[in-house]
């Protein structure tokens, strides 16, 4: 039997295996074995009857709990078995925290700490109090527009948009006694940014060699960069394809806007403030990349994401206020509003993953879209056609794949700055070239390249 979540096997006690205990206390509890080695085979504890009397004791003093301490035997061997049962409160070992993930304990540390401690004591990042901030620092302008887009829903009581701003806060459940909470200073304050570095969204126009053009920074409250955000890219950093139903100008971008407005909004409420990189947005010719420093609920992954799920936002505080303004719903259907809207106007479905400590959505614009760009012609795809660009890439793909044959396509992706969708087409044509070949199944397999 392998080394499991809730197993753990050691031939000998050491102090310093107090921290696994520490860390089955801290997850979902487990057993950890004295006298078994890491496949599991018993070879023995020969001082497994001194080790029973002291090991309670010793973890009741050093953890301040409680554990099962059993003695075993298989054969003429001697082991022991320590089972340790989950706690809600969290525990430290000689001041430090730590936790059991897979077959691995992991020392918490930063932002990875300040969450742990949080979701045991009850509390979440946005709701806790913020000392120093008053009602009195918040943007009158930005409490006017949420008191507006709020009216508009019908989603709160029209005689709590009428109260002062205190009482107003209060009912929206952003204040804590006399103390404002975070999620308010991040809503209403005109420079959150003071209080919390990366409170910001970072967007930038690419060319095809990872070169940058031109860039912003969009600041204020979230309402504001929204609102900021949404523009700029619709205004400065998209091309719109305009043509004509009958006498009516119809303007069609590569990313349908409500599309785009649903992925902002997700970023801005669902972001992991503690990390203080900002929402970045890549704009190139051919695809928009949102990269958003984004915890997912434990136990979720990006299925998870991609199938039908409860709405279980990671700063609660800021999601209500959202959605009492009717920016957001409360159901878990961010995402697929994002798809829908793509579908309604037949544009590719974007690509979701998680990488780097964040989510990343990728919209990749449709080759009809670059046709009614360039006048009828396929020729203005920034690398997905060009045939310079196209040979460009191919040979990085190559130089990687010489590097690292075991190298993945989501991986090149990262490497080149492209699309999965361009790896692919890029892949295809050098396999069809006879170039490369690809050895085994898709996982586990790798590449190689023919020498010629």
């Amino acid at each position: 039997m392998t080394e499991t979540q809730n197993i753990e096997y050691k031939q000998s006690w050491r102090d310093d295996h107090l921290k696994w205990i520490c860390g089955f206390a801290n997850a979902g509890g487990g057993v950890l074995f004295i006298g078994r080695n890491d496949r599991g085979q018993v070879t023995g504890a020969p001082d497994a009857h001194r080790l029973l009397e002291e090991l309670p004791n010793k973890v009741r003093d050093i953890l301040g709990i409680l554990v099962a301490v059993n003695l075993c035997t298989e054969g003429d061997k001697e082991y022991l078995e320590i089972v340790v049962e989950a706690h809600p409160n969290p525990i430290s070992c000689k001041g430090e925290y730590y936790l059991r993930s897979g077959n691995t304990n992991q020392l918490l540390k930063g932002a990875a700490l300040d969450r742990f401690l949080l979701n045991r004591y009850g509390r979440t990042w946005d709701g806790s109090p913020l000392p120093g901030v008053t009602v009195a620092d918040l943007s009158p302008s930005a409490l006017a527009q949420f008191r507006q887009l709020a009216r508009r829903s019908g989603r709160l009581d029209a005689a709590a948009l009428k109260e002062p701003d205190a009482a107003l806060l209060d009912k929206l459940k952003l204040m804590e006694g006399s103390y404002l909470k975070r999620a308010a200073a991040l809503l209403f304050h005109p420079d959150p940014l003071s209080f919390f570095s990366g409170a910001f969204i970072k967007i930038g126009y690419f060319r095809p060699d990872a070169d940058l053009v031109y860039h912003d920074e969009v600041n204020g409250d979230l309402f504001t960069q929204a609102a900021l955000a949404l523009d700029l890219l619709m205004t400065k950093y998209l091309k719109a394809v305009v043509t004509y139903e009958d006498i009516v100008r119809v303007e069609r971008f590569p990313v349908p806007r409500e599309a785009l407005r649903e992925a902002l909004l997700n970023a801005l409420v669902h972001r992991d403030y503690m990390n203080t990189a900002p929402i970045q947005i890549r704009v190139y010719d051919d695809r928009l990349v949102l990269w958003n420093p984004a915890v997912l609920p434990d136990g979720w992954t990006e299925q998870t994401l991609l199938e039908p799920h409860i709405s279980q936002p990671h700063n609660p505080d800021v999601a209500n206020t959202f959605f009492r303004a009717g920016e957001i719903e409360a159901w878990g259907r961010g995402i697929e509003r994002i798809f829908s809207a793509c579908h309604e106007a037949r544009t590719p479905e974007p690509y979701i993953r998680l990488h780097a400590g964040g989510i990343w959505t990728e919209f990749v614009f449709s080759q009809e879209y670059f046709e009614h760009l360039s006048g009828g012609t396929a020729q203005k795809t920034s690398g997905k056609t060009s045939g310079k660009t196209s040979g460009k890439t191919s040979g990085k793909i190559v130089e990687l794949i010489r590097e690292n044959p075991k190298i993945t396509i989501p991986e090149m992706a990262v490497h080149l700055e492209k699309s999965a969708r361009t790896i692919e087409q890029q892949l295809s044509r050098l396999r069809e070239e006879g170039v490369i070949v690809r050895i085994g199944p898709a996982k586990g397999g790798h590449w190689e390249i023919i020498d010629r």
